[in-house]
């Protein structure tokens, strides 16, 4: 960082007069990785140079700008969104406010079935313009990568459809889009009381498709008593495999169902909501590649009382992460910014560890490299915030801080 020999001769970037969230702990040895009265510099779309800004180079640079003493963070990244839908399922809101069970409105053909049906009459370009609103309101927030999954079409029409929505989104926007194959969510009416037919579907006909159109980037599913069984999730993830496609799971949302230690075996990425999550598997994670995330937006939303096991994960240093999980019908809540709060409120995280949720550890969820972090060499992709304490990221909702971002070195105008 500071070697001369290794400097450019030239800066893209600079910016000046901020006090930096690295989230690299191990290197700078504060909370937040904080270096307080910092500049960091940028070339070529990655972080050339960062530290005190008294030890900034002579170096010359085409931009420089002054961030006015305010906190600047990498980007935020939302590792879990079912951003790609339509319709709309306020109805089922209100049922639950009157005492039905989210199970038992999915058994009623609610739940992620109306919105199957949406997404399926729906056009490509109604589904890319009302993505199109959801990508803007989470980039204004600070987001600048973002997972999609498929899994509201059920058929392999509807899931090429979606995902090349969210390939779409990609070409539309600067925001890294991570596309992830949801297929395995639920079983569609064609294959009610076959949900063994209807893996064998998605392995033989959509999943082929979809490597065929390089639409997907790992691929998911739902395990759960009221979705499959860790059985039927591992045919779906061997067949991934095959196509070398990392794997990741909806895992112990509702009850203990083994699916985190499948994922675990199958060194998946990450398995998500694990509210139910064992003491075992804890210990079992602690040893693994895969990644816990935790999704406080549907904990939030379903009322829901079993809290994931945090004590546990934190003394064991498992990384955390937190997606928004924003989706029509368990989490309708099209806010990162929100999740931290929730996360800090109904979690009982730190702040501190919220952020991770949303950076260093996001990325490792969604198996990427060089972002994430403050660090040399990573990309860059920063959050201006106007703010005095980084816990402010969590502790206020409702008024937004964020006075800039970039993308790459790019300044994103939201």
């Amino acid at each position: 960082m500071k070697n001369s020999e290794a400097l450019p001769q030239t800066f893209d970037l600079v910016i000046k007069n901020v006090h930096l969230l690295t989230m690299d702990k191990k290197t700078h040895h504060q909370a937040y990785g904080l270096i307080n009265d910092a500049a960091i510099a940028v070339l070529n779309g990655e972080i050339s140079w960062l530290g005190q800004a008294t030890d900034l180079p002579d170096i010359p640079c085409k931009n420089v700008v002054d961030g006015q003493g305010q906190f600047l963070s990498p980007g935020l990244i939302d590792c879990h969104t079912h951003l790609v839908f339509a319709g709309s399922r306020a109805d089922e809101f209100e049922k639950r406010l009157n005492g039905m069970s989210y199970k038992e409105i999915a058994e009623q053909g609610g739940g992620i079935l109306s919105t199957v049906n949406a997404t399926r009459e729906a056009s490509f370009d109604e589904l890319l313009a009302l993505a199109e609103t959801r990508v803007n309101t989470l980039m204004k927030e600070g987001v600048t990568c973002i997972e999609i999954k498929s899994g509201y079409g059920l058929n392999t029409e509807t899931e090429i459809k979606m995902l090349k929505v969210a390939q779409a989104l990609e070409q539309s926007f600067p925001v890294e889009i991570r596309r992830t194959f949801l297929g395995a969510h639920a079983v569609p009416p064609e294959f009610k009381n076959d949900p063994d037919g209807y893996i064998d579907y998605l392995i033989t006909d959509t999943l082929p498709a979809l490597v065929e159109q390089d639409l997907v980037d790992a691929v998911d599913g739902f395990c759960e008593n009221i979705g499959f069984s860790t059985e039927q999730i591992k045919k779906l993830f061997d067949a991934a495999k095959k196509y070398n496609l990392p794997v990741k799971l909806h895992a112990e949302q509702l009850s203990d169902s083994g699916g985190t230690g499948l994922v675990i075996d199958m060194e998946g990425l990450s398995a998500d909501h694990v509210e139910y999550l064992s003491e075992k598997d804890c210990i079992k994670l602690s040893h693994s590649v895969t990644i816990p995330v935790l999704l406080p937006g549907a904990f939030h939303s379903l009322s829901e009382t079993q809290l994931p096991p945090i004590k546990i994960l934190r003394e064991l240093n498992v990384p955390m992460a937190i997606g928004s999980d924003y989706n029509p019908g368990s989490s309708p809540l099209c806010s990162l910014k929100l999740m931290l709060s929730l996360a800090c409120t109904h979690f009982k995280l730190t702040p501190e560890e919220s952020l991770l949720g949303v950076t260093c550890n996001a990325a490792k969820a969604l198996g990427l490299d060089k972002v994430g972090a403050l660090k040399v060499g990573y990309r860059a992709d920063f959050c201006l915030w106007d703010i005095k304490h980084p816990a402010e990221l969590s502790y206020t909702f409702g008024i937004n801080p964020l006075t800039r971002m970039w993308i790459r070195g790019q300044t994103c105008f939201l």
